[in-house]
């Protein structure tokens, strides 16, 4: 996108400009790499089933009474 001039001198000028400017092609979005996408979503997979696994019945307890405290809050 070039740069407009701050006192166009014509109407017709920053018009023009304008209109350019909105119907050139955007920018090319960048692509992710595959390789890391696999990975994290990989790591989320597993990620809930591996915390459960390692808390205590106990603590696994006192989340899910907090978590409902907040939810009948509302």
């Amino acid at each position: 996108m070039h740069k407009r001039s701050s006192n166009p001198k014509d109407v017709n000028q920053l018009a023009a400009s304008i209109v350019q400017d909105a119907t050139q092609e955007p920018a090319s979005i960048p692509q992710k790499n595959p390789a890391a996408v696999a990975l994290g979503r990989l790591g989320g997979l597993k990620g809930g089933k591996a915390r459960a696994a390692k808390l205590s019945a106990r603590k696994r307890k006192e989340i899910a009474k907090k978590a409902a405290r907040m939810r009948w809050s509302r």
